[in-house]
C-alpha cells in the first residue's frame, strides 16, 4: 500500500507473553505497517495507531492512514492475529476482542524501545473502534460474554467467519480454560500513552460496561453511518457517545452503510475520504 508515494516498512513482531493461536509453542505474531512522516509536525512526531475492522487488515486502511500521514503524523497500522485476511482466521481472533488492545500496547512497547515516542493517538474502524477506546479504559463485561459463549444471548452472524462460535466451542469446550480466558476479558487495558481516540462505525458497544465508559478522560471522536446495519447506531455507537464524558461525534450521513468504509467500490467513495480527513483534523487538535 503506497501512501503519499511512500511504501510502508512492514515488520512482524512477536509477543512472547501470549501464544500463537495455531501453535501454542510459538509467540503471538503482530504484523505492522509503519509510515514515517514526510513532513513531521514537530521534532518528535506524534504517532497514530490504526486498528482495522474484523476480518480486515492494516494493509487495507489507506483511506484512514493516508490523511493521517499527509497531515504529518507517524502512522502504524496493525494486523490483529487470527482476525486478518492476510494470515487467515481463528475463532479467538473474532471473539476474544480484548486481545486486540493488548496488540496495540505491545507495538507501542516495541517502538518505544527503538526511539522515543511522541504523543500517541489510536484510530479504529468497526472492531478497531472498540480496540481504540479500550486503550482509554473501556472494558467489556465478562458476564455478557459468558452468556454469548453459552448461547444464552445470541451472537450476531459474522459474515467473515460464519460459525465462529461453534468453532470456538469445538476448540475450547466450555471448561475452565474458556472460563479463565473470559475472566481476563474484563481487565483494564488502558494505556497511559494514548492521549486521544477516534472511532469509525465502532463495534462492541453493547458488550461494554457503563461504569468503564464513564472513566474515559481522553478526547474521543466518533463517526458512524446512518444506514449501518452491521454495527447499528443504537446498539453499538450510542453507548460510547452517550456515556463517555469526553466523546463528541456526528453521523457520516443518513445513507452511509458499514460497507461504505471498506468495499473496493463503495456507493459514495467521498464519505470515507472525508471521514479520514476529519480524523486527521481531530488528532491535529488533540495531539499538538
Amino acid at each position: 500500500m503506497t501512501i503519499s508515494g511512500q511504501q510502508p516498512l512492514i515488520r512482524v513482531l512477536y509477543d512472547e507473553s501470549r501464544s500463537d493461536l495455531r501453535d501454542p509453542a510459538r509467540p503471538r505474531p503482530v504484523r505492522i505497517y509503519l509510515w514515517e512522516p514526510s513532513h513531521p509536525l514537530a521534532p518528535l512526531a506524534s504517532l497514530v495507531v490504526v486498528s482495522h475492522g474484523t476480518g480486515g487488515s492494516g494493509s487495507s486502511m489507506e483511506w484512514l492512514v493516508g490523511p493521517l500521514h499527509a497531515a504529518g503524523f507517524r502512522v502504524v497500522a496493525l494486523d490483529h492475529h487470527g482476525n486478518n485476511f492476510i494470515d487467515g482466521y481463528e475463532p479467538e481472533g473474532f471473539l476474544y476482542v480484548w486481545e486486540r488492545p493488548r496488540d496495540v500496547s505491545f507495538v507501542l512497547d516495541v517502538l518505544a524501545r527503538e526511539q522515543p515516542l511522541g504523543p500517541v493517538g489510536v484510530a479504529g474502524f468497526s472492531l478497531g473502534g472498540y480496540t481504540a477506546v479500550a486503550l482509554a479504559g473501556v472494558r467489556v463485561d465478562p458476564r455478557i460474554l459468558w452468556a454469548v459463549m453459552t448461547g444464552a444471548v445470541p451472537l450476531p452472524e459474522i459474515p467473515e467467519f460464519p460459525g465462529a462460535l461453534e468453532a470456538l466451542r469445538k476448540k475450547y469446550p466450555l471448561d475452565e480454560s474458556l472460563r479463565h480466558a473470559l475472566n481476563s476479558a474484563g481487565a483494564d487495558l488502558s494505556d497511559p500513552r494514548v492521549r486521544a481516540v477516534f472511532q469509525v462505525a465502532p463495534g462492541v458497544g453493547g458488550l461494554v460496561t457503563r461504569e468503564s465508559l464513564s472513566t474515559v478522560r481522553v478526547p474521543v471522536g466518533i463517526r458512524w453511518g446512518g444506514a449501518d446495519t452491521v454495527n447499528p447506531y443504537e446498539v453499538d455507537t450510542r453507548p460510547y457517545l452517550d456515556h463517555i464524558p469526553t466523546a463528541m461525534g456526528c453521523s457520516a450521513g443518513p445513507d452511509v452503510r458499514h460497507e461504505d468504509f471498506f468495499l473496493p467500490e463503495p456507493a459514495n467513495p467521498a464519505v470515507r475520504v472525508r471521514v479520514g480527513g476529519e480524523a486527521a483534523s481531530f488528532f491535529e487538535q488533540h495531539l499538538a
